[in-house]
Order: structure tokens, then C-alpha cells, then sequence
């Protein structure tokens, strides 16, 4: 039998296919319900296809999760025409949420790009906002420096060179060796725009990724053949590019092998858990060491309290699930009515896992960080 990895696979992230085709509120960028256990490859060094019209934005690739696969899969990065004028682009990331990398899917905002996790995914997407590009009315032009464009072709053109030394091409934000960055409040600003969710192009293009074998990283071991296509689905034919050279791939029982990076999170069971007694025990971090002290005692009262509250969620939840189990025993339940009620509560506590997670991911942002040295005074 397959081994999974530790994963946790939720429904509710299917809400943001449910999104209408209008602008939208929200006040976070959304987790879909995904949670590895192990850290996704580093990214790939390709080359971005010639963009192939007006209006075309650029959307980079990205390293995905098939629970079916129970391995990472690349997306490419693809050009996408915009789907209304004014909405640019931000990028899907993943993040350490406690207990594992927790997948924030990437969504269309009114005129501001929103938090990505601080990951250089390149050409105009340096950490924080996008360098590649800006609308004019409803015309977009692009920043030549960071865009493969031809100029014979599309007119609406300008010049401003990025100057961005970031070589690391960690592709997740927190946990041991990610990303440290916060979002700007520009980037909390456009949690709170008009959004828009994944086009049917983009979502059709995941797909042909997710059915290609070679996109897996188990097969070509964080160097996709497929690194970035020039419209999406168009995975064959002209302005199909291929991996430079590959990313780093952290582990994962599928896909270890020589020149692993570390296992970024605990040993756990590679099962999924059906009951709140089933999870792992929650993952308390060491506490801050700031310097200030009055800061790092309350943050670790806030700690603490989130996490005895996560303990009670976990009783509360099991003890309900065990009075189930009791009612199914004392009606002689069939197997297929025990089956239903096993693959709710599975359900269940995937769903409090992913909350959780959420919550311990949003209270790490909040940690105090150490003041920066005072600087010598110079001499005269």
C-alpha cells in the first residue's frame, strides 16, 4: 500500500471556485485547506516565454500539492490575460503553519498586489509587489527591464530597472530555512480590495499540470521539463520552456533521495487522522528573545492562551465524536452507516487542524522581533 505524507486535504477552500465573476471583499488571502508536512522543492531558473499580446499578464510558476500523488507537482508559469482591466496578479505561496506548510492560493486584486509570503518567483515579482508592469486607464503597460516583450508587437512599453540581489529561491515563507517577511500595509490593503478569483484558463492549466507525470517532483526531482508555457495549457509547441536548472527538494517519502534538503517538519504518521486524538501534539516554538522583555510576556500570554484553547477544541471535538460512536453501537449501525459517519468525523477534524494551523501561522507573524544593533557613533 501507498504511503501518504502527512497531509491534511480540506473543503472549504472549493468556496473560492464558488466566488461569482464580480469584484469581491475578504480580509485574507485564502488557504485552501492544504497542509504538507515537508517543505516544497526550491524554485526553478527558467527563462520567461515572449509575452503574446496586450494586456497579457504574467503569472509565475509555482510548486502545487496532489493528495492522490502524495508528491509536489510544478505549475508553470504562464501568461493570462487579465480578466478585467485594472487587476494584477498575486501569487500563490506556501507558508509554515505550526504544524506544516500551509498552500495560500493567489487571487486577482483591483490595482495593488497583495502579500505572496515575500518569495522571489522573478520577473516583477521580487518579494512584494510587482516591478513588471502597471494599468493606464485600461491599457497595461509593461516594464521591458523584467519582461520578455516585443516591442514590434506590443507598443505599451517602458524601462525602469529592479535592482534585486535576492539569489535564494526558497520557495515557502516561515519555518526553519523559509522566507522571513511580513505583509506591508499596502499588501494588508489589498486583502481588503475588490478581488477576483483563478480565471477557467488558469484553473485548466493546474489541471493539465496535475495529469502530467513529469511535472511531479519524485520524477524530475525540482527541474520540471515544462517550466513556463506561453498561454496556459499550451504545454507542447513553440515557447515552451524548459528548467535552467532545478530547485532543492526538501524531503517527503515519495520523493527523497540524494541531495535532499532537511526535513523541514517533525516526524509524524504518514496517515490521515480521523479523530482530534489522531493529530499530532500541537507544536509549541521556543519563545522569543527579544531583548524586551515586557513584549515577550505578552506574547507568550497570547501564546499560551491559543494554545489551551486549541486544547479544548480538540476535547470538545473528540468527546462529540466519541458520543457518536456510542449512539452507532447501541443501534447496531451497518458497516456502510459506520463508514459515513467515520469519513464526517475525518472531515471534521481536518477542518480544526487547518484552523488551527491558520491561527499558529497568524500568531507567528505577530512575534516580536529583535531590535537591530545599535549602531557605532562615528569618529571625528
Amino acid at each position: 500500500m501507498r504511503a501518504l505524507p502527512y497531509v491534511r486535504y480540506l473543503v472549504f477552500g472549493l468556496l473560492v471556485m464558488l466566488i461569482a465573476a464580480h469584484p469581491v471583499t475578504s480580509s485574507a488571502q485564502v488557504a485552501v485547506g492544504i497542509t504538507v508536512g515537508f517543505a516544497p522543492p526550491d524554485l526553478p531558473v527558467y527563462e520567461q516565454p515572449i509575452c503574446p499580446g496586450d494586456d497579457y499578464i504574467w503569472t509565475p510558476g509555482f510548486w502545487a500539492w496532489d493528495d492522490d500523488e502524495g508528491d509536489y507537482y510544478w505549475v508553470p508559469g504562464t501568461w493570462v490575460l487579465a480578466p478585467e482591466p485594472g487587476y494584477l496578479w498575486t501569487p500563490p505561496y506556501w507558508a509554515w503553519g505550526g504544524s506544516g506548510f500551509v498552500f495560500y492560493e493567489g487571487y486577482w486584486s483591483y490595482q495593488v498586489v497583495g502579500f505572496y509570503g515575500g518569495i522571489d518567483y522573478g520577473y516583477g515579482y521580487f518579494g512584494n509587489g510587482y516591478d513588471g508592469g502597471r494599468w493606464e486607464g485600461d491599457r497595461f503597460f509593461y516594464n521591458r527591464a523584467v519582461n520578455n516583450v516585443n516591442v514590434t508587437v506590443i507598443h505599451n512599453v517602458y524601462e525602469q530597472p529592479v535592482n534585486n540581489r535576492n539569489e535564494r529561491r526558497v520557495s515557502y515563507n516561515g519555518g526553519n530555512g523559509g522566507i522571513d517577511a511580513r505583509p506591508s500595509p499596502r499588501e494588508e490593503a489589498a486583502a481588503h480590495s475588490r478581488r477576483l478569483p483563478l480565471a477557467a484558463p488558469q484553473r485548466q492549466h493546474i489541471q493539465e499540470a496535475r495529469s502530467n507525470p513529469q511535472l511531479r517532483a519524485s520524477a524530475n526531482r525540482g527541474k520540471p521539463p515544462i517550466a513556463a508555457t506561453p498561454t496556459p495549457t499550451a504545454f507542447s509547441g513553440r515557447g515552451v520552456v524548459p528548467a535552467r536548472e532545478g530547485g532543492a527538494v526538501h524531503g517527503g517519502p515519495r520523493n527523497a533521495g540524494a541531495g535532499n534538503a532537511r526535513n523541514n517538519a517533525p516526524p509524524e504518521n504518514n496517515r490521515r487522522a480521523v479523530h482530534p486524538n489522531d493529530l499530532p501534539p500541537l507544536q509549541r516554538p521556543a519563545p522569543p528573545n527579544t531583548g524586551n522583555s515586557k513584549q515577550e510576556q505578552k506574547y507568550e500570554k497570547q501564546q499560551q492562551k491559543m494554545y489551551a484553547q486549541q486544547e479544548k477544541d480538540r476535547q470538545k471535538l473528540q468527546q462529540q465524536q466519541d458520543k457518536e460512536h456510542q449512539r452507532l453501537a447501541k443501534q447496531n449501525a451497518d458497516d456502510a452507516r459506520r463508514q459515513q459517519v467515520e469519513q464526517r468525523h475525518q472531515q471534521q477534524t481536518e477542518q480544526l487542524h487547518q484552523r488551527h494551523a491558520q491561527q499558529q501561522q497568524r500568531m507567528e507573524q505577530r512575534q516580536p522581533r529583535s531590535a537591530p544593533p545599535p549602531q557605532p557613533r562615528p569618529k571625528h
